[in-house]
C-alpha cells in the first residue's frame, strides 16, 4: 500500500512494486516520514537498514564488475548494481570501487583495489566483516585470495570476488551499522547479552 502511493524511493527513483529487488549499498528513502536508509550487511551476513544523514543519501558506492568497449570503441564500465557508465576515468579497472552521485549517475570519485584499503566482505562465511586489505595472492587458473585484517587484529582470507572496497586508511566512505563490521566470538556475544540484561534490570 505504501509502495502503491509512491512513498518509497530506491536510489532516488519512486518504486511502486513491493517485490522490487533492492540490494547491497542501495539507498531506500521514505520522504514523507523523513526516513532514509542504506542496505548494508551486518556481521552475521544479514541485510541491515542503516540510517543515513541528508548528505550521505546523495551517493552510493558501486563495485566495477566489467570494463569493456562498445562496437564503436566507446569505453564503458558495468557496476555490481547493473549500471552502465560510458567514458569512465581510464584508471578505473575491474574490482575497483566508484562513488556515484545518485541524482545524476555520474562518478564523483573512485578507489583502487590495492593493499591498505578498507573493505567489506559481501559473500561467504565472513559476510559483513570490515577490515584492511593486507595481502593479495594471485592463483592463475583458480581464485585469487585476499587476506583482510579487522581493527581488533583478527585476520581472515576470502576470494577476491567477495571483497568490496569502501574507503582508504581507517575511514570508510560510508557510515557502518552497529558493531562497525567486527565479528564477535560466541563468548563475546554472550558477555554482551548478559551485560545488556543486567543494565535492563
Amino acid at each position: 500500500m505504501i509502495c502503491m502511493q509512491q512513498h518509497v524511493k530506491v536510489d532516488g527513483k519512486v518504486r511502486t512494486d513491493p517485490t522490487f529487488p533492492a540490494g547491497f549499498m542501495d539507498v531506500v528513502e521514505i520522504p514523507k516520514s523523513g526516513d532514509q536508509f542504506r542496505l548494508i550487511y551486518d556481521t552475521k551476513g544479514r541485510f541491515a537498514l542503516h540510517r543515513l544523514s541528508d548528505e550521505e543519501k546523495k551517493f552510493k558506492l558501486c563495485r566495477v564488475i566489467r570494463q569493456e568497449y562498445t562496437n564503436k570503441k566507446v569505453p564503458y564500465i558495468v557496476t555490481h548494481d547493473g549500471r552502465t557508465i560510458r567514458y569512465p576515468d581510464p584508471l578505473i579497472k575491474v574490482h575497483d570501487t566508484v562513488k556515484i552521485e545518485i541524482e545524476t549517475g555520474k562518478i564523483l570519485d573512485f578507489t583502487k583495489f590495492v593493499a591498505g584499503k578498507l573493505a567489506i566482505i559481501t559473500k561467504g562465511r565472513n559476510t559483513g566483516r570490515v577490515g584492511a586489505v593486507v595481502h593479495l595472492e594471485k592463483h592463475p587458473g583458480a581464485f585469487d585470495i585476499v587476506t583482510v585484517r579487522d581493527s581488533v587484529g583478527h585476520s581472515f582470507s576470502t576470494r577476491k570476488e567477495n571483497v568490496f572496497i569502501i574507503g582508504s586508511g581507517d575511514t570508510p566512505d560510508v557510515t557502518l551499522p552497529k558493531g562497525k563490521g567486527i565479528k564477535l566470538s560466541i563468548l563475546e556475544e554472550r558477555e554482551l547479552l548478559l551485560k545488556r540484561k543486567k543494565s535492563d534490570e
